[in-house]
């Protein structure tokens, strides 16, 4: 299960055209951020920031701006900006101690610390860590030895469950078998229940929730549907992979297809890539990049990961390896990441573009100076290494 929810998170995390850009910063107190995330059984992001820190205006410029940090942690978090200097917020500063800014906080609605990481991120690491965060946090124990004593109220079972797909643990057992004891399937507590406990679109939970969409979407909107929806697909997908089913691959898709049709070109594209990553198949790999490429929202930073796994898994095939240098030449046009320059570099090195391969990275090296010395080393060492 905790498979799926990774998948399930990085499919999410495509989606850049169904939601806003960027992060959506929370406007209150630390008191407020601490009951909302209760209210929503969210873990609380805090970017813990100084006005005069350079890596910190770049985060907030470059990453946090970035469309999908802001699909991930919008979905899963209670994201919070705090100015460590400004005294409203000593208090916090007391409690939850800075040394180097920024220091980016993972703290759950009880106020302990799940994971503490000091200083800037990139996109693709940003993520990585609010996928650790998630994986960290494991409620179910507190509400598993009222379920074995018999409680089965709608109340327990709803955050039971809750804890269970938040923790990545399996859940669809419990929830057929509390679902099956029910004798009205309407009532408000056991459709927001269905709506938890789609977790994938190959279940009879699943069929359920379609089946009640109209009145679930009047608790609680269409959005939240719809991204139940996504999400019960994507671990379904995730599972085709898994157990080299392309049969769940298909039946994913023709669910994404009939229940959140604006959603389901990306999806398609998204959910191939990793499908025939997951199997190293090259030839259907290329394929779906070069669909991906053409038909879905791919920005620098995708079509960078497109070319780094043809790079990594499939550089035997030659026209993998060809591929992925037009990606990553792709990716450059509009980026103002060095590595993704540094990356193509390598590539046309590695192919024979020495000269080519020095101007780029010449051009990664400008855009590496404000990340501060270890990048610039970085290049610089790469450079020498050219140059001979």
């Amino acid at each position: 299960m905790k498979k799926l929810l990774v998948f399930g998170l990085l499919i999410l995390s495509s989606f850049s055209n169904l939601s806003a850009q960027g992060i959506d910063f929370f406007h209150g107190t630390w008191e407020e951020a601490i009951e909302k995330a209760k209210a929503e059984q969210k873990v609380i992001f805090v970017d813990a920031f100084a006005v005069w820190c350079g890596p910190c205006r770049r985060m907030a410029s470059n990453v946090f701006t970035n469309s999908r940090v802001g699909e991930f942690y919008n979905a899963n978090f209670i994201n919070l900006k705090m100015d460590m200097e400004a005294e409203e917020n000593m208090t916090f500063r007391k409690a939850y101690p800075v040394s180097a800014f920024p220091t980016l906080y993972y703290i759950d609605f009880t106020g302990e610390v799940v994971q503490q990481v000091r200083g800037a991120q990139e996109v693709d690491a940003f993520i990585k860590l609010g996928e650790t965060a998630l994986g960290k946090i494991d409620r179910s124990e507190e509400f598993a030895e009222a379920y074995e004593a018999g409680d089965r109220s709608a109340e327990l079972m709803l955050t039971y469950v809750e804890a269970l797909n938040q923790a990545g643990k399996p859940s669809l057992k419990v929830s057929n078998e509390y679902l099956r004891s029910q004798e009205d399937l309407n009532s408000e507590a056991n459709l927001r229940f269905i709506l938890e406990a789609a977790v994938e679109a190959d279940s009879r939970i699943f069929n359920l929730m379609i089946e009640r969409r109209k009145e679930i979407e009047a608790l609680v909107g269409k959005e939240a549907v719809q991204e139940r929806i996504l999400y019960a697909c994507s671990n379904t997908a995730q599972k085709a992979a898994d157990f080299k089913t392309e049969s769940l691959l298909e039946e994913a898709q023709k669910a994404m297809r009939a229940n959140y049709p604006e959603g389901a070109r990306q999806f398609i594209l998204e959910s191939n890539l990793e499908y025939y990553l997951a199997r190293r198949e090259d030839q259907n790999y290329l394929k779906a990049a070069q669909d991906y490429r053409r038909k879905g929202n791919a920005d620098d930073q995708e079509l960078f990961r497109i070319s780094q796994d043809l790079l990594n898994f499939f550089s035997d095939n030659s026209k993998c390896l060809k591929a992925a240098e037009k990606f990553a030449a792709a990716a450059c046009t509009d980026t103002d990441q060095y590595q993704i320059l540094l990356h193509y570099a390598t590539i046309l090195n590695d192919t024979g573009k020495r000269e080519k391969a020095i101007d780029i990275a010449k051009q990664a090296l400008e855009l590496a100076e404000p990340a501060g010395r270890g990048a610039t080393m970085q290049v610089e060492y790469f450079l020498q290494q050219l140059e001979g």
